[in-house]
Order: structure tokens, then C-alpha cells, then sequence
């Protein structure tokens, strides 16, 4: 198979050859060094301050989002939610369930997250800021520079969801002032789900200390103290760190920019390869991650069911109302131009079977 999922993306034979050895013992100095590398090169990814912590999460990224929320606001806060899709409204429901007090800035599907929109709460006394940096369900990548301006302006505390993004388009974490980012292990990192990671700001790590958290296995205290050492309170996903571990000094090696420039070549081939194709780009903003398509000549559920049948091939459906309209091709992993090009060929055999 050749996945063009934004996640679980496409390994590389380095991260598969640690995913089949015999998992280690991690309650030792071994592990604690390959801990505390992890957390020196994710700040590096990043472009963290150098005093910044990261946290490894065993859980998906919604579990680093609702780590985040617990750990940063309560309901002394005011918070903004973008909500310009999936993982927008998943911020709000966070934000429900913890009680927090937020306001929703709906962002339009076929519409930019404006300057226009941000407004209105402008010096509204907001005391957070919650947005994805990408909206993956539908392919939206929000301007960071607005975002970040707007919220050094109003003092407000930020936390970015990156899950997407991180890798495959510029992050400037010290520059645009983000306290809290988010990312997971089965995007641009290239390795297998069941690892998020929670990069904090100094700020923000104060600010944590001094929050109730009423959780054990999401007070994110606890992590930061384990973390000191190289340790995670709770048994982690071992070999899956280690692969992380394999695959950021692979990306070090070369330097952040040239892996997203590799992305970002991807992308740029495939969507110039599809130019006389019966699909339309879905998003007015796009991430180098994923390409969004609306189909019009063929239910695009159906051509993600014909590639995987008989192409052994895999892009990224919709559900609900978008499950007929919209497909996704992800540019993230271990992914070649002459992949590019075996997809291309089967989106035309598909379509021309389709026509007769």
C-alpha cells in the first residue's frame, strides 16, 4: 500500500526496523537519555525558546488538547475559540466539558480566518486563545502571524494546535510567542499514533504549576516533574519514543527547513500534476500537509473505496456531509514523487472507468 492518509502517515525502513525489535525496559538511564534528547530536539523543531519543556503524551492529539485545556484555563478564564471545522468545534467541546468559559469565532468553510473576524474582541477582556494551525478536516491552514499579533495585542494566552502543521509549514513558537503547541507522532514525524507531544513555553509552564488540576493521568505537573529526569509517570509508548527518537535526528541531521521544504515539494508536484483533472482545491488557504478536493464528476467516498480496492492505494475520506464531495491527499512521510505520480495515474483510471 502507498498512504497518502494525513495520519498514520508512511514509515520509513528506519522507523519500522525499531518497530519490530523487543520493546526495552524504560525505568532506566538508557531511556532517560533518549527522553531527554527528545525533548532537546522537539524544542529545536519547534523553534521553542531554549527553556521551553515538552511533554510526551501517551494518547492521541485530542488528549494533548484536552491536556491543554485542563492544564491552562479554568473558569476565571475567557477564552476564543476558532471553530472553522472538526477540530475547531473539538476545542469547544473541550472547553464545555471543562467548564470553561469561551466564545466561538466561526470561520466559514470556504472563507480566511480575517482580521475582520478577530474585531469585534478586541480588548474585550479574552484572557485565551485556542486555534488549529490547521484545520485538517478540511484542509485550512489559518494565517499564525494574524493570530500571534492578535494575541500579543490583547496579552492573551496561546494554544496552537500544530498536530498537522508541525513540519510541514513554518512554526515559529518563540517568534509568534505561542505558550502551549501541539503535536502528534503519526504526522510529519513519521511514526506510529499513541504519541502526543505538548511543547510549553516558560510562561506557560508557570502558569501550569500554579493551576488544580483535578485529573491523574492529565496533570501535566506531574509530567514536568518525571521529565526532569527523563522519565513520564505512567509506562509510555517505549518503542514508539524510540522511533520518534530515530526520526528527529534524521530531520536534525538536515535541518527543519529542508524537511519542509521536501513537504512542501510534494505538495506543489501533486497539485500541479492534477491541474486537468475534474477536481476543485477545497480550501483558500492552504497547508503543505494535505490537499483538499472537492470531486464533481465521481462521489468521492467512492474513489477513496476504488483506490484502496484495486490500487492498494490510500487517501484520506470525509465523513458526514462532506463523505460524497471531498477527498484528502496528504503529502506528510515517507512519501516520493514517483508515489505522487502512481496516484495520479490511478485518480485517471478511476475516473476514466467511472466515465464509461
Amino acid at each position: 500500500m502507498i498512504n497518502f492518509t494525513v495520519g498514520p502517515v508512511q514509515e520509513s525502513d528506519e522507523v519500522l526496523a525499531i518497530g519490530g525489535q523487543r520493546t526495552p525496559y524504560f525505568r532506566n538511564q538508557s531511556f532517560s537519555t533518549l527522553m531527554l534528547e527528545n525533548e532537546s530536539m522537539m524544542i529545536e523543531l519547534a523553534c521553542a525558546p531554549k527553556d521551553a519543556r515538552v511533554v510526551f503524551l501517551t494518547a492521541s492529539g485530542t488528549g494533548a488538547m484536552e491536556a491543554a485545556v485542563m492544564n491552562s484555563f479554568d473558569q476565571t478564564d475567557r477564552v476564543l475559540v476558532v471553530n472553522g471545522g472538526g477540530f475547531g468545534h473539538r476545542f469547544v467541546e473541550l472547553c464545555a466539558i471543562h467548564q470553561i468559559p469561551y466564545t466561538e469565532i466561526h470561520v466559514p468553510m470556504d472563507e480566511c480566518l480575517t482580521a475582520e473576524m478577530l474585531m469585534p474582541f478586541d480588548g474585550k477582556g479574552y484572557t485565551g486563545f485556542l486555534i488549529n494551525m490547521h484545520e485538517t478536516s478540511i484542509g485550512k491552514l489559518y494565517d499564525m502571524k494574524l493570530v500571534s499579533d492578535f494575541c500579543k495585542k490583547n496579552g492573551l494566552f496561546l494554544v496552537v494546535d500544530a498536530v498537522s502543521s508541525f513540519l510541514a509549514d513554518e512554526i515559529d513558537m518563540s517568534g509568534w510567542e505561542i505558550d502551549v503547541l501541539l503535536t502528534g507522532s503519526q504526522k510529519a514525524l513519521a511514526t506510529p499514533p499513541g504519541v502526543s507531544m505538548i511543547v510549553m513555553a516558560p510562561r506557560a509552564v508557570e502558569r501550569i504549576h500554579g493551576r488544580m488540576v483535578r485529573s491523574m493521568y492529565f496533570d501535566l505537573k506531574d509530567a514536568l516533574k518525571n521529565g526532569e529526569r527523563g522519565q513520564t509517570p505512567f509506562t509510555p509508548a517505549v518503542n514508539t519514543l524510540r522511533q520518534i527518537n530515530c526520526r528527529m535526528k534524521m530531520i536534525v541531521e538536515k535541518g527543519v527547513e529542508a524537511e519542509t521544504a521536501r513537504i512542501a515539494g510534494l505538495a506543489a508536484d501533486f497539485r500541479q500534476r492534477i491541474a486537468d483533472l475534474p477536481f476543485e482545491i477545497a480550501s483558500p488557504s492552504l497547508s503543505n500537509a494535505v490537499t483538499p478536493l472537492f470531486s464533481y464528476e465521481m462521489p468521492a467516498n467512492r474513489i477513496f473505496e476504488i483506490l484502496e480496492r484495486d490500487h492498494d492505494i490510500w487517501i484520506c475520506p470525509n465523513g458526514g456531509e462532506l463523505k460524497d464531495k471531498l477527498f484528502r491527499v496528504g503529502h506528510l512521510g515517507a512519501l516520493t514523487i514517483e508515489d505522487n505520480m502512481k496516484l495520479v495515474q490511478a485518480l485517471r483510471e478511476v475516473l476514466h472507468t467511472g466515465r464509461s
